[in-house]
């Protein structure tokens, strides 16, 4: 008595190609589909930082404006139209005077255009102090208060004095996630929509 053997059928050559194409096209749209949810979460958490650290420096800003006093640049003639108000890409004042030693600390605040490296500037915090006579006493203190800046302005309108009576501050941040009040390392490859921010400020001392 012959026994009989049960064949069993295996997947073909062509079935096996088939299979993997389908499980290939599967994965590359899995990927293409998380490598999307990433750019956007990058994005979303990209512009909320920038815009949390942005307005806490801009806040900072106006806080210095307002106790300044003694402002820079100012117009050689506050009453021509042309040179009044004035625009800078930076501003300077007067931000302490010791009443004992008579020395001045004076702060800048100035927009740095981009190296050659570097595609977007940044806004720089600069601190000196000058004695009575005018003389600057020790080094200057600096410190990068914002990277990623596109652009920054300062729009300055006097009165006689001069004196000044508004500052306007406008700048133009690129979103970066690494963004830093002082002095971090900033991401420059990001492609998302920069971030506007304008504020006023009016010195108490006028």
């Amino acid at each position: 008595m012959r026994m009989r053997r049960t064949c069993r059928g295996g997947f073909s050559i062509v079935e096996l190609l088939l299979s993997l194409a389908i499980v290939s096209m599967v994965l590359t749209s899995a990927l293409v589909a998380l490598d999307a949810a990433f750019k956007g979460y990058r994005a979303t958490t990209d512009s909320a930082s920038t815009h949390v650290v942005s307005r806490l420096v801009m806040h900072r800003i106006v806080a210095m404006i307002r106790t300044g006093r003694e402002f820079g640049p100012f117009p050689s003639d506050v009453l021509d139209s042309a040179q009044n108000p004035i625009t800078s890409d930076f501003i300077e004042f007067v931000s302490k005077v010791d009443p004992v030693t008579g020395n001045r600390q004076v702060t800048r605040i100035e927009f740095r255009p981009p190296a050659d490296n570097e595609d977007y500037g940044a806004l720089w915090f600069m601190l000196f102090e000058f004695d009575s006579a005018g003389g600057q006493v020790g080094e200057t203190k600096e410190a990068r208060m914002i990277p990623n800046v596109e652009a920054a302005s300062f729009t300055l309108t006097y009165s006689v004095g001069p004196r000044l009576r508004l500052a306007t501050i406008d700048l133009l941040i690129r979103p970066n996630d690494d963004l830093d009040a002082i002095g971090m390392e900033s991401r420059n490859e990001n492609t998302s929509q920069p971030i506007r921010l304008v504020g006023s400020a009016v010195p108490r001392r006028l």
